[in-house]
């Protein structure tokens, strides 16, 4: 299994070995995370041989990544569809970033754009459960269980049925109706491999929901860092993205700072251990981009344990939002989620659902780029971020756009 040691606990410190299909840390309760051995790594494979840019997908960082699709031991696991390396857009004519001279940039993980690769199902989560299948295959699971808010949910149904697994997806009633949609056909197309539950209002039911039904019975959970750190693996690849050189070009670099919409957190932390993954083999420096988290201020525990000082956040009441990816009431990673964005010097950030309407609608009509709410929150951010000095003049700035606004009419088209 390329270069991963061991599975570790992220509070305890535990290591397991990473052939134990395990969920969280039976120690703490907590997530856990692989571990990859990158002082072999890097005696074995040295200068980043391992990088094959010429890939138009997430596997093209070899075997920085879980499993390497250069050794067919590992490719027989996978279920290559796409994913990943897509663009960086320039976003520094919008209005508020070139008033404030930041040169903005979209990292557009919805809609394809030619000469890239494309996720699958138009969402970031289709990096994490292209691991989460691969994963699964490699240890012999075959009946994986998912709560989502809706894009993880379409997203472990596309490559369950690619790889050959059986999976069953809950998820709230109010989904937008296209993800719903795709998920309630799959199930009726496909009844072997596709069963639905709809329980809300949140995730966070929806995992109790599986948690009592169908856990006990002998399915896998794969809800967000309750699998052994797979999702974390595949989300890591968004921070290889926005760290490896451009064309033409050979040094590693970060951006000053990040704008991410953070409900779960499973791309936060993905993120992160890239980075920290490629300063230990010495592409970067121990310089990070402030993390800026932006969520929803109907559901926005993140931002209130944040502002308190809280080491973790404690469950909220659910609002109604229209980034539907964003209503997280709590989650068990967000305690490292607030270390890493104290660790940035970043912060969390919540928007009103007003602005995220507005922006989504602006830029439409600026540049009829498929947004999504989520990624709309993250521009609906810039005035306060500036405001509070968390980003200046000149600065490099990525907002990551998680998905297309496509997957969310008809509840957006009155916006578009």
């Amino acid at each position: 299994m390329g270069y991963v040691r061991c599975v570790r606990g992220m509070a305890s410190g535990v290591e397991y070995s990473a052939d134990l299909p395990m969920n969280l840390d039976p120690v703490d309760g907590r997530p856990v995370e692989m571990v990859l051995d990158l002082e072999r790594l890097a005696a074995e494979e040295p200068d980043a041989s391992w990088y094959r840019p010429q890939r138009r997908d997430m596997w093209r960082f070899g075997a920085l990544m879980a499993l390497d699709a250069s050794d067919p031991r590992d490719a027989t696991h996978l279920v290559p569809l796409g994913e990943g390396a897509t663009p960086l857009l320039d976003y520094s004519t919008h209005p508020v970033a070139a008033k404030a001279a930041l040169r903005l940039q979209l990292k557009d993980e919805g809609k394809a754009h030619p000469g890239f690769g494309a996720n699958p199902t138009q969402s970031f989560k289709d990096r994490g459960m292209a691991m989460v299948a691969a994963q699964a295959r490699r240890l012999g699971l075959t009946k994986l269980a998912v709560p989502t808010q809706g894009n993880a949910g379409d997203s472990l149904v596309r490559y369950a049925l690619a790889g050959g697994l059986s999976v069953v997806v809950a998820m709230p009633e109010d989904t937008p109706m296209p993800i719903l949609g795709s998920v309630a056909a799959a199930a009726k197309r496909w009844p072997d491999s596709v069963m639905l539950e709809l329980v809300g209002p949140t995730i966070r039911e929806a995992g109790a929901f599986l948690k009592a039904h169908y856990i006990p019975q002998g399915w896998f959970s794969v809800a967000t860092f309750q699998e052994p750190g797979w999702r974390i693996e595949g989300k890591k690849s968004l921070g290889l993205e926005l760290a490896e050189p451009a064309p033409g070009e050979t040094r590693w670099s970060l951006p000053d700072a990040v704008i991410y919409p953070t409900g779960g957190g499973t791309g936060m932390l993905g993120m992160w251990k890239a980075w920290d993954e490629l300063e230990a083999l010495g592409l970067i420096d121990s310089r990070r981009p402030r993390m800026l988290c932006v969520q929803s201020s109907v559901t926005a525990p993140l931002v209130r344990a944040f502002d308190t000082g809280a080491d973790d956040t404690t469950v909220v009441d659910a609002g109604h939002t229209l980034a539907t990816g964003l209503n997280v009431p709590g989650g068990v990673g967000h305690f490292r989620v607030l270390q890493i964005i104290r660790a940035s010097g970043g912060a969390a950030i919540a928007v009103d659902e007003a602005d995220i309407a507005n922006e989504l609608a602006s830029t439409w009509r600026r540049t009829h780029d498929w947004v999504s709410p989520e990624g709309a929150a993250c521009l609906a951010a810039l005035p306060q971020l500036l405001d509070r000095g968390l980003l200046r003049a000149g600065e490099r700035v990525v907002a990551v756009n998680t998905g297309s606004s496509e997957k969310y009419l008809p509840a957006l088209r009155h916006l578009l």
